[in-house]
């Protein structure tokens, strides 16, 4: 019989016996946790798997087949004695030799003796022997027959132990094998059978902690088997693999600049950088030193890509583009993907693709747990982006090249991070640049290197060439300091200091109407800023009815609100049907899943707002998408009716188009009202237009004296706050509001009169 020794470190249970200094086995149990123990814990199950026994819960009891076939095979007698339970064991299991069998006899017997002597009767003891005797039979027969050998056989052992089990574990161990106890709830319910610790030491490597909740030998066993799953993922390992900023100086351009076969010399690893600086060191002369940058990689003959504050989201073509099927499953559709990936001009490349993307899938699937469907969504994303740049960066490529992705503005999102991290993890130098006040990017990632300066610097496109290179002059950069100061955070603004808004409808009392028309955007109740965005408070409204039934009052309210930036329509429909848009015929070709291809619609031949801003342009596309998002007008995704509203509002009348180009979100918005003084129903394209002139920010007002429901038809939501202002009038002429004369102006009038 081999004894129990003690251990000077975990790995000790993973030396075969001749390797071990003092020759014996070990049994611990094992009561607390840490990341040493849960790496060891997973060791020895895969140990304990492959030459030994794994026990989850008690060992059953031997059942009544298990009882019947013993007896027919051995019969019922018992001796106490050694030389009887050798011969029984010899009967009973066959395979195990001479040595075997008189060890294991010999610590059955010694144990039986304990019972003896603690009072156990007759039959007890041959109930406890027969026990033994089916447990070696149906649970440890692939262990007996390799006691006393080099590979010493695992047991590992979860839960509470019973007494008996206790025993024949350690029959089994003083005749060779090593045994783990995984005690979850302590050693306490252990110490009530073996006080002494005699049979079996305590852990105590210190720092040990409760085991977590959820661990077990089955999570352990999911464990490994993702593992599996992973290892199938990967394929062959990759040739190369990258040495991202280990090679660095933290000189940022100066490093990136380094040539490529100059940065290592190991054959068998791509050396890259990867760089985030925030800010500028001087901003002077950042422009031109951009410039001199990127035409030194351009000398060097480096593949090099830059993109400007967006990465264009993938189109539906390249969408389409990316073969893919159903998974139930993160690996499979991870390895589904993955074939994707081709670059038969270079299997090594193909190989640290396939493996960077494999790695980037398995960390967005730990932000993305149980979605499935918006993972694979991320990996289509990103491998789209891939099928874009790879022949930019790639064409031709041998080691040791290295090309250059340069991000100016950082990244928006986390679909643009996840391709970052890819990116970086192939022989590509990653430098993103957030030089301005209001730059921001959601990347993070450990392998990333950051710099930051305290200077900051306002520039919209990288300079690429040198009529893009642009150099401030110290006035000139005083200014924008000064202009920062004072229209940040301080209740003042630029002119369009904002290029994107959201718009809040007021819900106001009739008479507020009038006081809030002239009034500016930003004082009025609700108005607010957050980032690049503002949120403009506007009126959408329906006056029914006319006030006290005076007329010649009632018109004369109506003028007082006539601007210059107002447009007046005076009978319905304003537009009528068929619309003669000229971008009809393309509308279908404009969307696809619900979603508007930007970059189809501004290159297409009759698109005809390419003269406006590129910030206004942006806004009408944004504002089109939401108006099919949330369907506002009816028959968006159930009749094609969303084609109407692209056709229409891409084609928008002339004086609506310059007042929305106009328009600056901080100061007096544009209005339209709308007089229906008839039974006439607004027209599908009167509402598709009043419709996206509301989520533009325009005031609209519209006057019904008849009080009829002459405007609601078309709108999908009650969006409209409905005023009753009056007694309702009907076959009124609209007049002439330039000749009407003015009214008698009112003392409240007078008093809550405000400025045009």
């Amino acid at each position: 019989m081999l004894e129990h020794k003690r251990i000077k470190n975990l790995n000790d249970y993973f030396a075969r016996l001749d390797e071990r200094q003092d020759k014996g086995v070990y049994f611990y149990r094992i009561n607390g946790y840490s990341e040493e123990v849960g790496q060891f814990i997973k060791k020895y199950y895969n140990a304990a798997r492959q030459n030994g026994v794994i026990i989850e819960g008690k060992i059953p009891n031997p059942d009544e087949k298990n009882l019947s076939y013993y007896k027919e095979i051995m019969g019922m007698d018992f001796q106490m004695s050694p030389g009887f339970i050798a011969y029984s064991l010899k009967r009973w299991l066959p395979r195990m030799d001479n040595g075997q069998l008189a060890s294991v006899s010999a610590a059955m017997y010694d144990f039986l003796d304990f019972l003896r002597k603690s009072g156990k009767t007759e039959n007890m003891l041959k109930n406890s022997y027969i026990k033994f005797m089916c447990w070696l039979y149906y649970k440890f027969e692939r262990v007996v027959n390799r006691l006393g050998q080099n590979n010493i056989p695992k047991i590992l052992y979860e839960g509470d132990i019973s007494q008996y089990e206790l025993m024949l574990l350690s029959v089994l161990s003083n005749s060779g094998c090593d045994v783990v106890l995984l005690q979850y709830h302590g050693d306490a319910g252990y110490l009530k059978l073996d006080a002494p610790s005699a049979l079996s030491y305590a852990l105590d490597t210190g720092g040990l902690k409760a085991f977590p909740e959820d661990f077990s030998i089955k999570k352990i066993r999911e464990i490994i088997q993702e593992e599996m799953d992973i290892e199938r993922l990967y394929g062959s390992s990759p040739v190369l693999v990258n040495c991202t900023n280990a090679w660095i100086k933290g000189k940022g351009l100066e490093d990136i600049s380094k040539n490529t076969s100059a940065r290592g010399n190991d054959a068998g690893v791509f050396y890259n950088c990867y760089y985030r600086i925030n800010g500028v060191e001087d901003k002077f002369n950042y422009s031109n030193e951009l410039y001199k940058f990127h035409l030194g990689l351009k000398n060097q003959k480096r593949h090099v890509v830059v993109i400007n504050k967006e990465i264009p989201r993938p189109s539906p073509d390249e969408i389409a583009g990316i073969k893919r099927s159903n998974y139930t499953k993160q690996e499979q559709m991870a390895a589904g993907l993955a074939s994707n990936i081709k670059y038969t001009a270079n299997p090594a490349l193909q190989s640290v693709m396939n493996k960077a993307f494999v790695d980037v899938m398995l960390m967005e699937a730990e932000t993305d747990k149980g979605n499935l469907n918006k993972l694979t969504n991320k990996a289509v994303y990103l491998l789209c982006w891939l099928k874009r740049y790879q022949p930019l960066l790639f064409s031709n490529w041998k080691p040791p090249e290295t090309a250059c992705f340069i991000y100016l503005g950082g990244c928006k999102n986390r679909n643009e991070a996840m391709f970052i991290r890819f990116l970086a993890r192939l022989p590509v130098d990653v430098l993103i640049l957030c030089p301005g006040p209001d730059d921001r990017c959601c990347l993070d990632d450990k392998l990333l290197y950051e710099i930051n300066y305290t200077d900051s610097l306002e520039i919209s496109q990288y300079p690429e060439n040198d009529s893009q290179a642009v150099i401030g002059t110290a006035a000139f950069h005083a200014e924008r300091e000064l202009d920062t100061i004072m229209y940040q955070d301080s209740g003042m603004y630029r002119n369009k200091q904002y290029s994107r808004a959201n718009v809040i409808t007021l819900q106001t009392m009739y008479e507020e109407i009038k006081i809030l028309w002239n009034e500016e955007l930003k004082y009025r109740p609700g108005f607010s800023t957050d980032g690049g965005i503002v949120n403009i408070p506007v009126i959408f409204a329906k006056v029914s009815g006319v006030k006290d039934g005076a007329v010649q009052r009632y018109w004369q309210s109506v003028k007082e609100l006539i601007t210059e930036d107002t447009i007046l329509i005076r009978s319905a429909p304003y537009t009528k049907a068929p619309y003669n848009s000229g971008i009809k015929a393309f509308a279908t070709g404009f969307l696809k899943n619900g979603k508007l291809s930007v970059t189809k619609i501004k290159s297409h031949s009759s698109y005809k707002y390419g003269i406006l801003r590129e910030e206004t342009q942006d806004l009408i596309l944004e504002k089109l998408q939401l108006m099919i998002d949330q369907k506002l007008v009816k028959g968006i995704s159930e009749n094609g009716t969303e084609y109407t509203v692209i056709s229409i509002v891409l084609d928008l009348p002339k004086d609506i188009l310059r007042l929305v180009q106009k328009f600056d979100f901080t100061k007096k918005n544009p209005k339209l009202i709308y007089i229906n003084t008839s039974e006439s129903i607004i027209s599908l394209e009167d509402t598709i237009i009043i419709t996206f002139l509301n989520l533009i920010g325009f005031d609209i007002v519209f006057f019904v004296p008849t009080g009829y429901q002459s405007i609601e038809k078309y709108f999908n939501k009650n969006i409209i706050e409905e005023h009753q202002a009056g007694e309702y009038l009907y076959d009124l002429q609209v007049p002439d509001f330039g000749k009407l004369s003015p009214g008698r102006t009112s003392w409240r009038d007078k008093i809550f009169k405000r400025g045009g």
